[in-house]
């Protein structure tokens, strides 16, 4: 379980991802802090597949735990995959412990409007290519793309929570991932 963890850093500023590992890991330990440390992810603005999107994750929250000497680190990234299906989104959430042990989950694979994946391909990051589609502004430090393409049926926050716990998961039930 998480009985060590006193000191959480989350791999970014953005306080959508903020809230989410609150609202999630607040439930399941006793933590005196769990706080943002605005770190790089090594990865372009725009990650692009899978691979690209997880690397992001982990480097951040590698990074953040080192740069807070924290007793756990996230790292949550957003990307694109484009398949020959068309365009989808994934994102990824990475949990490093202080011991070595990492945990990594994720996916939230929906598809966009070709008119966002347009904009992508131009050189847009989804966030900005949705602010410009959906003529609105903030969206990735707000609902994101999944809270306006699911007419706020799911938000960003929500769905990152998804993806914290699934990372989670090996902290979680130990017992099951030592078999």
């Amino acid at each position: 379980m998480l009985t060590d963890v006193r000191q959480v850093a989350v791999g970014s500023g953005n306080p959508v991802k903020l809230a989410a590992v609150r609202a999630v890991l607040g439930t399941l330990v006793d933590v005196a802090a769990i706080a943002p440390v605005v770190v790089a992810s090594g990865v372009p603005d725009q990650p692009v597949g899978d691979d690209e999107t997880i690397r992001g994750a982990r480097t951040r929250a590698r990074a953040a735990r080192e740069a807070a000497d924290a007793d756990l680190g996230v790292g949550l990234e957003g990307g694109i995959v484009d398949g020959p299906e068309g365009m989808r989104t994934c994102a990824w959430c990475v949990v490093v412990h202080r011991d070595g042990r990492e945990g990594v989950g994720g996916s939230l694979a929906m598809p966009l409007p070709e008119g966002v994946a347009t904009l992508i391909r131009a050189g847009d990051e989804l966030g900005h290519a949705m602010d410009t589609f959906a003529a609105t502004r903030g969206t990735k430090h707000g609902k994101g793309a999944v809270g306006i393409l699911t007419a706020d049926r799911i938000d960003r926050q929500a769905a990152y929570e998804v993806l914290v716990t699934y990372a989670l998961a090996p902290f979680l039930t130990p017992e099951l991932y030592a078999r």
